[in-house]
Protein backbone atom coordinates (compact mmCIF):
# COMPACT_ATOMS: atom_id res chain seq x y z
CA UNK A 1 0.00 0.00 0.00
CA UNK A 2 1.09 3.71 -0.92
CA UNK A 3 2.03 6.16 2.30
CA UNK A 4 0.54 9.71 1.84
CA UNK A 5 2.92 12.27 -0.09
CA UNK A 6 5.50 13.42 2.88
CA UNK A 7 4.29 17.49 3.41
CA UNK A 8 6.59 20.15 1.93
CA UNK A 9 7.48 23.64 2.68
CA UNK A 10 9.09 25.73 0.35
CA UNK A 11 10.85 28.62 1.49
CA UNK A 12 11.58 31.51 -0.66
CA UNK A 13 13.93 34.67 0.04
CA UNK A 14 16.60 35.90 2.09
CA UNK A 15 19.92 33.52 2.61
CA UNK A 16 22.13 34.91 4.52
CA UNK A 17 25.68 34.65 6.21
CA UNK A 18 24.55 35.93 10.03
CA UNK A 19 27.89 37.60 11.91
CA UNK A 20 26.62 38.05 15.35
CA UNK A 21 27.92 39.68 18.73
CA UNK A 22 26.62 40.91 21.97
CA UNK A 23 27.15 44.73 23.24
CA UNK A 24 26.65 45.79 26.77
CA UNK A 25 24.95 48.84 25.43
CA UNK A 26 22.96 49.60 23.11
CA UNK A 27 23.76 50.65 19.52
CA UNK A 28 23.42 54.55 18.88
CA UNK A 29 26.63 56.53 19.84
CA UNK A 30 29.91 57.85 18.33
CA UNK A 31 31.79 55.50 20.31
CA UNK A 32 33.64 52.36 19.37
CA UNK A 33 31.35 49.72 21.32
CA UNK A 34 33.03 46.49 22.89
CA UNK A 35 31.65 43.31 21.85
CA UNK A 36 31.85 39.82 22.98
CA UNK A 37 30.23 36.04 22.11
CA UNK A 38 30.87 36.56 18.05
CA UNK A 39 29.73 33.96 16.22
CA UNK A 40 29.13 32.86 12.30
CA UNK A 41 25.68 31.44 11.51
CA UNK A 42 23.56 30.96 8.31
CA UNK A 43 20.90 33.02 8.75
CA UNK A 44 18.08 34.73 6.61
CA UNK A 45 13.90 34.61 6.74
CA UNK A 46 14.07 31.51 4.33
CA UNK A 47 16.99 29.80 5.52
CA UNK A 48 15.28 29.92 8.97
CA UNK A 49 12.14 28.87 7.56
CA UNK A 50 13.51 26.30 5.20
CA UNK A 51 15.43 24.89 9.00
CA UNK A 52 11.96 25.09 10.55
CA UNK A 53 10.49 23.19 8.69
CA UNK A 54 13.05 20.17 8.28
CA UNK A 55 13.40 19.65 11.95
CA UNK A 56 9.89 19.78 12.28
CA UNK A 57 9.64 16.40 10.69
CA UNK A 58 8.70 17.29 6.98
CA UNK A 59 10.28 17.76 3.39
CA UNK A 60 12.18 21.09 3.34
CA UNK A 61 12.77 23.08 0.41
CA UNK A 62 14.90 26.28 0.00
CA UNK A 63 14.54 28.78 -2.80
CA UNK A 64 17.32 31.22 -3.12
CA UNK A 65 20.42 32.70 -4.19
CA UNK A 66 23.88 32.79 -2.78
CA UNK A 67 27.24 34.56 -4.29
CA UNK A 68 30.09 32.27 -5.51
CA UNK A 69 32.20 33.36 -2.15
CA UNK A 70 33.39 31.24 0.84
CA UNK A 71 30.59 32.57 2.06
CA UNK A 72 28.12 30.91 0.51
CA UNK A 73 28.98 27.24 2.68
CA UNK A 74 28.58 28.77 5.98
CA UNK A 75 25.17 30.19 4.67
CA UNK A 76 23.65 26.46 3.56
CA UNK A 77 25.92 24.60 5.67
CA UNK A 78 23.79 23.78 8.84
CA UNK A 79 20.78 23.68 6.62
CA UNK A 80 22.53 20.94 4.41
CA UNK A 81 22.88 18.56 7.72
CA UNK A 82 19.27 19.37 8.92
CA UNK A 83 18.12 17.68 6.10
CA UNK A 84 17.12 20.76 4.36
CA UNK A 85 16.85 20.40 0.12
CA UNK A 86 18.54 22.74 -0.95
CA UNK A 87 18.84 22.06 -4.41
CA UNK A 88 16.91 25.23 -5.33
CA UNK A 89 19.33 27.69 -4.52
CA UNK A 90 20.98 29.24 -7.28
CA UNK A 91 24.45 30.69 -7.80
CA UNK A 92 24.44 34.58 -8.47
CA UNK A 93 27.70 34.62 -10.56
CA UNK A 94 30.51 37.58 -9.57
CA UNK A 95 28.09 38.46 -6.47
CA UNK A 96 28.99 38.07 -2.58
CA UNK A 97 26.64 36.41 -0.27
CA UNK A 98 23.87 38.34 1.71
CA UNK A 99 25.48 39.13 4.94
CA UNK A 100 23.50 40.11 8.21
CA UNK A 101 25.26 41.95 10.58
CA UNK A 102 23.53 41.92 14.06
CA UNK A 103 24.33 43.35 17.48
CA UNK A 104 22.32 42.02 20.49
CA UNK A 105 22.56 44.66 23.67
CA UNK A 106 21.52 43.43 27.20
CA UNK A 107 17.33 44.23 27.05
CA UNK A 108 17.86 40.85 23.75
CA UNK A 109 16.35 43.54 21.23
CA UNK A 110 18.76 43.01 18.42
CA UNK A 111 20.11 45.91 15.84
CA UNK A 112 20.96 44.40 12.23
CA UNK A 113 22.38 45.63 9.11
CA UNK A 114 21.68 43.79 6.12
CA UNK A 115 23.31 43.69 2.99
CA UNK A 116 21.45 41.97 0.63
CA UNK A 117 23.62 41.29 -2.34
CA UNK A 118 23.26 38.13 -4.34
CA UNK A 119 19.71 37.89 -2.69
CA UNK A 120 18.87 40.97 -4.74
CA UNK A 121 20.52 39.64 -7.68
CA UNK A 122 18.12 36.78 -9.96
CA UNK A 123 18.32 36.70 -13.41
CA UNK A 124 15.75 35.01 -15.39
CA UNK A 125 17.37 31.91 -15.30
CA UNK A 126 16.91 31.72 -11.70
CA UNK A 127 13.60 32.73 -11.48
CA UNK A 128 12.54 30.34 -13.94
CA UNK A 129 14.30 27.21 -12.65
CA UNK A 130 12.62 28.68 -9.05
CA UNK A 131 9.21 28.54 -10.86
CA UNK A 132 9.80 24.81 -12.10
CA UNK A 133 10.90 24.03 -8.34
CA UNK A 134 7.16 24.67 -7.55
CA UNK A 135 5.38 23.63 -10.38
CA UNK A 136 6.98 20.14 -9.86
CA UNK A 137 5.84 20.31 -6.32
CA UNK A 138 2.79 17.96 -5.63
CA UNK A 139 0.03 18.79 -2.41
CA UNK A 140 0.34 18.77 0.49
CA UNK A 141 2.54 21.55 0.56
CA UNK A 142 2.78 25.36 1.27
CA UNK A 143 4.87 27.80 0.40
CA UNK A 144 6.69 30.93 2.49
CA UNK A 145 7.96 33.75 0.63
CA UNK A 146 9.39 36.96 2.20
CA UNK A 147 10.34 40.45 0.19
CA UNK A 148 13.94 40.64 0.65
CA UNK A 149 14.43 39.69 -2.81
CA UNK A 150 12.91 40.84 -5.69
CA UNK A 151 8.86 41.67 -5.30
CA UNK A 152 8.80 40.37 -9.23
CA UNK A 153 10.45 37.07 -8.22
CA UNK A 154 8.16 37.16 -5.26
CA UNK A 155 5.36 37.61 -7.63
CA UNK A 156 5.80 35.15 -10.21
CA UNK A 157 6.81 32.95 -7.16
CA UNK A 158 2.66 33.52 -5.60
CA UNK A 159 1.00 33.08 -9.06
CA UNK A 160 2.67 29.99 -9.86
CA UNK A 161 1.92 28.78 -6.30
CA UNK A 162 -1.43 29.57 -7.05
CA UNK A 163 -1.87 27.56 -10.33
CA UNK A 164 -0.77 24.58 -8.66
CA UNK A 165 -3.29 25.24 -5.53
CA UNK A 166 -0.35 25.56 -2.85
CA UNK A 167 -0.88 27.87 -0.28
CA UNK A 168 1.12 31.19 -0.02
CA UNK A 169 2.12 32.40 3.57
CA UNK A 170 3.65 35.80 3.16
CA UNK A 171 6.48 37.54 5.61
CA UNK A 172 5.92 41.16 4.09
CA UNK A 173 9.70 42.39 5.09
CA UNK A 174 10.32 44.49 3.33
CA UNK A 175 6.64 46.08 3.17
CA UNK A 176 7.60 48.62 0.33
CA UNK A 177 7.90 45.90 -1.93
CA UNK A 178 5.00 44.32 -1.43
CA UNK A 179 2.73 45.03 -4.72
CA UNK A 180 -0.98 45.19 -4.03
CA UNK A 181 -1.85 42.59 -6.86
CA UNK A 182 0.32 40.18 -4.43
CA UNK A 183 -2.01 40.03 -1.43
CA UNK A 184 -5.08 38.27 -3.64
CA UNK A 185 -2.35 35.12 -4.50
CA UNK A 186 -1.87 35.23 -0.59
CA UNK A 187 -3.70 32.80 2.07
CA UNK A 188 -1.97 34.37 4.76
CA UNK A 189 -0.05 37.41 5.84
CA UNK A 190 2.01 37.56 8.87
CA UNK A 191 3.52 41.22 9.53
CA UNK A 192 4.56 43.07 12.28
CA UNK A 193 3.69 46.14 14.07
CA UNK A 194 5.16 48.09 11.64
CA UNK A 195 5.11 46.80 8.68
CA UNK A 196 1.19 46.60 8.95
CA UNK A 197 1.12 50.45 9.36
CA UNK A 198 3.31 50.94 6.15
CA UNK A 199 0.63 48.28 4.13
CA UNK A 200 -2.34 49.75 5.54
CA UNK A 201 -1.01 52.99 6.12
CA UNK A 202 -2.37 53.86 10.23
CA UNK A 203 -0.25 53.41 13.00
CA UNK A 204 -0.69 50.83 15.52
CA UNK A 205 -0.76 51.60 18.97
CA UNK A 206 -3.16 49.09 20.41
CA UNK A 207 -4.94 46.00 20.11
CA UNK A 208 -7.79 47.30 18.16
CA UNK A 209 -5.45 49.04 15.58
CA UNK A 210 -3.61 45.59 15.12
CA UNK A 211 -7.14 44.38 14.76
CA UNK A 212 -8.50 47.01 11.78
CA UNK A 213 -5.28 46.40 10.37
CA UNK A 214 -6.01 42.85 9.70
CA UNK A 215 -9.47 43.25 8.91
CA UNK A 216 -7.84 45.58 6.11
CA UNK A 217 -5.45 43.30 4.62
CA UNK A 218 -7.93 40.50 4.43
CA UNK A 219 -10.87 42.99 2.83
CA UNK A 220 -8.18 43.34 -0.04
CA UNK A 221 -7.75 39.28 -0.28
CA UNK A 222 -5.96 37.66 1.58
CA UNK A 223 -7.75 34.86 3.69
CA UNK A 224 -5.52 35.16 7.12
CA UNK A 225 -4.07 38.18 8.26
CA UNK A 226 -2.10 38.11 11.34
CA UNK A 227 -0.41 41.22 13.10
CA UNK A 228 2.78 40.33 15.17
CA UNK A 229 2.87 42.61 18.10
CA UNK A 230 5.76 43.41 20.34
CA UNK A 231 5.22 42.14 22.97
CA UNK A 232 4.95 38.66 21.57
CA UNK A 233 1.84 37.92 20.81
CA UNK A 234 -0.16 38.47 18.31
CA UNK A 235 -4.15 39.50 16.76
CA UNK A 236 -5.25 37.13 14.25
CA UNK A 237 -8.04 38.02 11.33
CA UNK A 238 -9.21 34.43 9.51
CA UNK A 239 -13.20 35.60 8.58
CA UNK A 240 -14.82 34.89 12.21
CA UNK A 241 -13.64 38.13 14.12
CA UNK A 242 -10.46 39.15 15.45
CA UNK A 243 -8.15 36.90 18.07
CA UNK A 244 -5.76 38.29 20.74
CA UNK A 245 -3.30 35.39 21.15
CA UNK A 246 -1.40 36.59 24.68
CA UNK A 247 2.50 35.84 24.87
CA UNK A 248 4.36 33.83 27.18
CA UNK A 249 6.16 34.27 30.48
CA UNK A 250 9.56 34.31 28.96
CA UNK A 251 12.66 36.53 29.49
CA UNK A 252 14.17 37.57 26.78
CA UNK A 253 17.39 36.80 25.86
CA UNK A 254 17.88 37.44 22.46
CA UNK A 255 15.04 38.42 19.56
CA UNK A 256 17.38 37.49 16.68
CA UNK A 257 14.96 35.55 14.24
CA UNK A 258 11.79 35.36 16.20
CA UNK A 259 9.65 36.94 13.91
CA UNK A 260 11.07 34.01 11.28
CA UNK A 261 9.75 31.53 14.09
CA UNK A 262 6.60 32.87 14.25
CA UNK A 263 5.98 32.76 10.09
CA UNK A 264 7.86 29.39 9.73
CA UNK A 265 6.36 27.58 12.80
CA UNK A 266 2.92 28.99 11.82
CA UNK A 267 3.23 27.95 8.31
CA UNK A 268 4.03 24.53 9.47
CA UNK A 269 0.82 24.24 11.57
CA UNK A 270 -0.81 25.19 8.73
CA UNK A 271 0.33 22.85 6.00
CA UNK A 272 -0.88 20.64 8.79
CA UNK A 273 -4.27 21.25 8.43
CA UNK A 274 -4.65 22.94 12.03
CA UNK A 275 -7.14 25.57 12.17
CA UNK A 276 -5.76 29.14 11.72
CA UNK A 277 -6.37 29.99 15.78
CA UNK A 278 -3.86 27.13 16.81
CA UNK A 279 -1.54 28.10 14.00
CA UNK A 280 -1.36 31.36 15.37
CA UNK A 281 -0.78 29.86 19.19
CA UNK A 282 1.47 27.68 17.39
CA UNK A 283 3.75 31.44 15.99
CA UNK A 284 3.14 33.23 19.25
CA UNK A 285 4.82 29.90 21.05
CA UNK A 286 7.83 29.51 18.67
CA UNK A 287 8.57 32.89 18.51
CA UNK A 288 8.54 33.89 22.52
CA UNK A 289 10.53 30.49 22.84
CA UNK A 290 13.62 31.50 19.98
CA UNK A 291 14.09 34.77 22.31
CA UNK A 292 14.99 32.79 25.21
CA UNK A 293 18.67 31.84 23.91
CA UNK A 294 21.58 33.42 21.86
CA UNK A 295 21.05 33.35 18.02
CA UNK A 296 17.99 32.18 15.71
CA UNK A 297 18.63 28.44 14.40
CA UNK A 298 20.68 27.61 17.74
CA UNK A 299 17.56 28.99 20.08
CA UNK A 300 14.77 27.33 18.18
CA UNK A 301 12.57 25.03 19.94
CA UNK A 302 10.88 21.98 19.17
CA UNK A 303 7.59 20.52 18.01
CA UNK A 304 6.94 19.37 21.97
CA UNK A 305 7.57 22.48 23.33
CA UNK A 306 5.97 24.66 21.28
CA UNK A 307 2.56 22.65 21.35
CA UNK A 308 3.06 22.55 25.05
CA UNK A 309 3.24 26.40 24.81
CA UNK A 310 0.41 26.82 22.23
CA UNK A 311 -1.73 24.98 24.34
CA UNK A 312 -1.89 27.64 27.51
CA UNK A 313 -1.82 30.67 24.90
CA UNK A 314 -4.80 29.05 23.41
CA UNK A 315 -6.23 29.02 26.84
CA UNK A 316 -5.82 32.53 27.45
CA UNK A 317 -6.35 34.00 23.88
CA UNK A 318 -9.71 36.27 23.49
CA UNK A 319 -11.92 37.68 21.18
CA UNK A 320 -11.61 41.38 20.63
CA UNK A 321 -15.13 42.24 19.54
CA UNK A 322 -18.54 40.85 20.74
CA UNK A 323 -18.95 37.26 20.22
Amino acid sequence: MNSLPRPTLLSLGSINADFQVRVDQPPGSQETLLAHDFCRLAGGKASNTAWLGATFGHRSLLLGRVGDDELAEQALGSLREAGVDITGVTQAKGEPTAVSMIMVPPDGKKHIVLATNANDCWDDSATAAMVRQIERTESPACLVVNCEVPAAVVLQAAKAARGKDIPVVLDPSFPDRVPDELLPCLYAVTPNTSEAQALTGREIQNLQDAAWAARQLRDRGVRIACVKLGDGGCVLDAGEGALHVPPGEVRPIDSTGAGDAFTGVFAIALLEGREPHEAAAWGVAAANLAVTAYGSKPAYPDRQQVCSMAAHLLHDARWLDER
